[in-house]
């Protein structure tokens, strides 16, 4: 079966209501689809297209893929298969058990506050962890806008997919008080480096960027100023592959 690439055609008018996979019918405390009071306005609540199934296992050992795991900053155009954003969405901020909450990620108290974007040629979107599924925000490319944030660097606006994480600290500030930036960003690293290895080992190139001016992330998001840019990673086959 030939694998099918961005832009989705299941994307297109996502009239389909996001359904939980089979194997999860998971169900979390905090975060499904982004509360509207941490949208900002430019975003308001819509319905989400599911995504197959994450891969379950794979060709190459976590070990293989820590030793091979390199920073690549050129990438060939081709739009990620379907099945490839599955997947690394999954590795970020995926349900992982089943009828549970625990994600791939650990995070602080089980609070949850980071939210996952993801920009491509073919528009914006978020993901819902709970449903394993994508919904549509936008139909411009933002990549440009993000690379502008991330002090303009190529590697953001060229990249076939670019996975923004976004940080919510008030979820954990209740609980953690001064220390909630900080588990939030320990946080989003964990994500990341699940976002790095995955790719790896699915024979992709990828580069985190952490140099991102909030305020003009928050802008090319359509966010609020309650939510924190905090890592953009940029994947894709490297060029010359």
């Amino acid at each position: 079966m030939r694998a099918r690439t961005l832009p989705l055609p299941w994307l297109a008018g996502l009239g389909l209501a996001g359904v939980a996979l089979a194997a999860g019918g998971c169900r979390e405390p905090s975060a499904g689809a982004v509360p509207s009071a941490e949208r900002g306005t430019a975003h308001a609540a819509s319905s989400a297209s599911p995504l197959p199934a994450p891969r379950a296992s794979g060709g190459m050992s976590l070990e293989e893929a820590i030793a091979r795991r390199r920073s690549v900053r050129a990438f060939a155009s081709a739009p990620l298969p379907e099945a490839s954003i599955a997947t690394l969405l999954w590795a970020a901020q995926g349900v992982t058990e089943r009828g549970g909450s625990g994600r791939a990620a650990p995070s602080a108290g089980a609070l949850y506050p980071l939210e996952l974007y993801l920009a491509t040629a073919d528009g914006l979107f978020h993901y819902r962890p709970a449903e394993h599924a994508l919904e549509r925000l936008g139909g411009a490319d933002v990549r440009p806008a993000l690379a502008h944030a991330a002090l303009d660097q190529r590697a953001a606006a060229e990249a076939p997919a670019v996975l923004v994480i976004v940080g919510y600290a008030a979820r954990t500030r209740g609980r953690y008080g001064d220390r909630a930036e900080r588990f939030v960003a320990l946080e989003a690293g964990h994500a990341a480096q699940n976002v790095l290895l995955e790719a790896t080992a699915l024979g992709l190139g990828a580069v985190p960027i952490g140099a991102v001016d909030e305020a003009l992330g928050r802008e090319a998001l359509g966010l609020g100023s309650d939510a924190t840019p905090l890592y953009l990673l940029c994947v894709g086959a490297a060029r010359g592959e």
